[in-house]
């Protein structure tokens, strides 16, 4: 019987983060596929801090569901076609793109899996949270010619990229907020944030973003909410575009599930200056899959944009992974990387 490798929740934190003993690297009989499911050889796949909110249990409207004990974990993953039904337009070796992440093997319906191509450079770059900033700036902020953008949690997957594409997008000023110092010198000097505020400072976050951006703010991209989107409000300009695209500050804490994430506004900002804030997804805009790639391309290969992340070897270090993307270790996207 050919076997491949999964990694399972074994049990739910009763308190604090997931960590590699509430997971479960299990070796288990290879999927078979149905006659109208594609067999893909997982090549890469990507560890995301959103696993903190599926792991601690249901979130009412959530694209996704939670994940029980016993089940695979999953996420975006890059493969390998193995097999695949006639008819489906896919061949044996083509790369696809997919949803079954921490295995090493996934039968997948021909609908869900997207053929990559050569429209990157590097395969693994179809693992960049990339779109869901480009979707944002462009489709949720729109953002224009010499903006003033705010990126929250710029180095995390998200904001990696977000403070690289709002200023190819003609932003004038990129300011954004990580945890630690190392973190905020590296989004200066190799992503080309013009400034970024540190967490947890002796100086607190709204003075930070004050002396960052004395004029105020056009443009919030915010992943963490918190008291970081209440400052960001608070420093906003008359007209200005928030937009939500994630919930850090409730998914990496320690003392909560996952499932929440509270922020305390100030609504008359919002009010007298005709602030929009609104929350944000990106599978509300196919359109922008198939125009972020194109562009994404193309700025990869004119050496405009980069993509942050650090590649894991095996299988074996996965759970690790998980457990060091929870406690703000990297910068960029993490990718294990398997054999």
């Amino acid at each position: 019987m050919a076997t491949h490798r999964e990694i399972r929740l074994r049990t739910r934190p009763e308190r604090g983060l997931p960590a590699p003993e509430h997971l479960a690297l299990v070796t288990t009989a290879r999927p078979v596929p149905a006659p109208d499911e594609v067999l893909v050889r997982n090549r890469w796949f990507a560890v995301s801090a959103a696993l903190r909110t599926l792991i601690g249990g249901a979130v009412k409207g959530a694209p996704f569901p939670p994940v029980e004990p016993g089940d695979p974990l999953f996420g975006a993953a890059v493969g390998e076609v193995v097999s695949a039904p006639d008819g489906s337009g896919l061949r044996s070796g083509d790369l696809v793109s997919h949803w079954q992440g921490w295995r090493e093997y996934a039968a997948v319906s021909p609908s869900l899996c997207t053929p990559l191509g050569d429209a990157l450079p590097d395969p693994v770059a179809h693992l960049s949270q990339g779109r869901t900033a480009y979707a944002a700036l462009t489709r949720g902020a729109d953002v224009r010619a010499g903006d003033t953008v705010l990126v929250t949690g710029g180095a995390g997957a998200v904001g990696t990229m977000a403070g690289q594409i709002a200023r190819l997008l003609g932003a004038g000023r990129v300011i954004g907020s990580t945890g630690s110092p190392a973190k905020a010198e590296r989004l200066v000097t190799e992503l080309g944030y013009d400034a970024v505020l540190v967490r947890g400072a002796p100086v607190p976050f709204a003075a930070q973003l004050a002396e960052a951006a004395p004029d105020g703010i056009d443009v919030v991209l915010d992943t963490v909410g918190g008291e970081q989107l209440g400052a960001a409000v608070a420093a906003a300009r008359p007209g200005a575009r928030a937009v939500l695209v994630g919930a850090l500050s409730g998914q990496l804490n320690p003392e909560g599930t996952g499932a929440t994430a509270r922020v305390e506004l100030d609504s008359y900002p919002l009010v007298l200056k005709r602030i929009s804030l609104r929350g944000f997804s990106p599978l509300d805009h196919p359109e922008t899959e198939a125009e972020w790639r194109d562009r994404f391309g193309g700025w990869l290969r004119a050496g405009t944009i980069t993509f942050p992340h650090v590649r894991v070897a095996g299988m074996e270090r996965a759970a690790e992974a998980l457990r060091e993307v929870m406690r703000g270790r990297y910068l960029g996207a993490v990718v294990v990387e398997l054999p």
